[in-house]
C-alpha cells in the first residue's frame, strides 16, 4: 500500500512539475500578477467570465459522440492536394494603402498606412503543446520564407490558445516586433518565452490603447483560454477594434454569437473591413464558435461593410468538411446581401477598394 501512495504521489508531483515547466504550456499569470486582475469586472474566483452564460456539452454522452466521430473520421476533414497560394513579398509593405493579407486560420498581416500589424502570427506547422503528434498544417509552407520576415511594428494577439498563440513563432518575432498588444494576461505567456516586458501592453474589454497613430480597442468575445488542463480561463479572450484616421476595422478572434457584436457595432461601427471566424464549430460547443450563418448576422450586427471569413483552411479542429465554413459563409452571404472577399493564402485585399478577390479557389483543390 505504502508503495502504491509513494507510486501515486511521485506520478502527481513529475505531473504537477511538468505542467509549470514544459515550455510550450506558457507561464499562467503568477500570484502577483493576479493581483492586478482581480480589479477587472470581467474576473471572478481566480478566473475569467464570459458576459453570457457559456457552457460546453461534456457529459458521457457527449463524449462517446465525439469518440465516435473521430473514429469514423470525415473523408473531407482536409484536402487532398495542396491549397493555391499567391507568393507574398514583404517589399509590399510599402504600398500606400491600407491592405490586409491572410495566411490562412487566423494569422493575418495588416499594413496601415504604413504601418505593419501581425494579428494571431501562428506561424507553426501544428497547433499543438506536441507538433509530433498534434494535427498538421494544410500546406507544407507557408506563402513567404519565415527568414525573410521584416521588422514589425505591432503584433496583436486575441488569446492563447495553440492555433493563435504559438510559441516558436513568438521566439521568431520577438526580437522583430516593436510592441505586444494582447489580453489582460496574455503577457505572462510572452514574458516567459522571452519578451521584453516593456514591450507588452495589456488590455482588458472596452480598454483603449493609442500607439503609432493607430486606437486598439479591446472588445468582448464570447470564447474561453487555457493551455493545459489546469489553467482553464487564467488569461482573457477577446476581439478587437482597430482604427487609423478614416479606416476602420473589426477582427473577431474566437467568438460564439451573441449580443457583444451588436454592442460593438452599436458603439464603434460602421466598419470598413472585419475580419470574422467561419470554422471549427460544431453543435456540441456552438457557445464557443459560430456557424457560418451567425458569422453573417455578427457582420451585420457590426455594420461591416467588407467581410473578410478566416479561421479556416489550415487546421482541422473539428468534424466538418474543410470547405463547409466557405461554402456555406458564401452561400449565406448572398443571401443576405453580403459583400464578401475570399482571398487565396498570401493574397493581399486593398481595404475601401471595390475591387477585391473573390474567386471560388477551394473549388480547384
Amino acid at each position: 500500500m505504502k508503495k502504491t501512495l509513494f507510486g501515486v504521489a511521485a506520478f502527481a508531483t513529475a505531473s504537477t512539475l511538468f505542467l509549470q515547466h514544459y515550455p510550450a504550456f506558457g507561464k499562467a499569470p503568477n500570484a502577483k500578477k493576479k493581483l492586478t486582475l482581480i480589479a477587472s469586472p470581467n474576473y471572478e474566483k481566480n478566473k475569467f467570465k464570459n458576459t453570457s452564460d457559456t457552457t460546453m456539452s461534456n457529459d458521457l454522452k457527449t463524449l462517446g459522440s465525439m469518440i465516435k466521430d473521430y473514429v469514423q473520421k470525415n473523408p473531407d476533414l482536409t484536402p487532398v492536394r495542396s491549397l493555391p497560394m499567391e507568393n507574398f513579398q514583404w517589399n509590399h509593405l510599402l504600398d500606400s494603402q491600407a491592405n490586409v493579407t491572410w495566411f490562412g486560420h487566423s494569422t493575418i498581416l495588416l499594413n496601415l498606412h504604413g504601418k505593419t500589424i501581425f494579428i494571431d502570427p501562428m506561424l507553426g506547422s501544428s497547433p499543438s503543446p506536441f507538433p509530433q503528434i498534434g494535427g498538421k498544417r494544410y500546406s507544407e509552407k507557408l506563402p513567404f520564407d519565415i527568414n525573410d520576415i521584416p521588422a514589425i511594428d505591432i503584433v496583436l494577439y486575441s488569446h492563447d490558445h495553440y492555433d493563435h498563440l504559438d510559441i516558436d513563432s513568438v521566439h521568431l518575432l520577438k526580437h522583430k516586433v516593436g510592441q505586444f498588444i494582447v489580453p489582460l494576461g496574455v503577457g505572462s505567456r510572452l514574458e516567459g518565452w522571452g519578451v521584453a516586458p516593456e514591450k507588452i501592453k495589456e488590455l482588458d474589454w472596452w480598454d483603449t490603447f493609442d500607439h503609432l497613430d493607430i486606437e486598439f480597442i479591446s472588445t468582448p468575445a464570447r470564447h474561453f483560454s487555457g493551455r493545459n488542463l489546469f489553467d482553464h480561463n487564467s488569461t482573457l479572450w477577446g476581439s478587437w477594434v482597430i482604427r487609423s484616421g478614416e479606416t476602420s476595422i473589426f477582427y473577431s478572434g474566437d467568438s460564439g454569437y451573441d449580443t457583444h457584436f451588436k454592442k460593438i457595432g452599436e458603439k464603434y461601427g460602421p466598419f470598413d473591413f472585419t475580419m470574422m471566424e467561419c470554422g471549427q464549430y460544431d453543435d456540441r460547443w456552438a457557445t464557443i464558435h459560430m456557424k457560418p450563418e451567425e458569422t453573417v448576422q455578427a457582420h451585420l450586427d457590426l455594420n461591416g461593410k467588407l467581410m473578410m471569413p478566416i479561421h479556416w483552411s489550415a487546421f482541422t479542429l473539428a468534424f466538418h468538411a474543410w470547405t463547409d465554413p466557405i461554402e456555406r459563409v458564401t452561400k449565406a452571404a448572398k443571401a443576405r446581401d453580403v459583400a464578401i472577399t475570399t482571398p487565396k493564402i498570401g493574397q493581399s485585399v486593398v481595404i475601401g477598394s471595390d475591387d477585391y478577390p473573390v474567386a471560388e479557389w477551394w473549388n480547384l483543390v
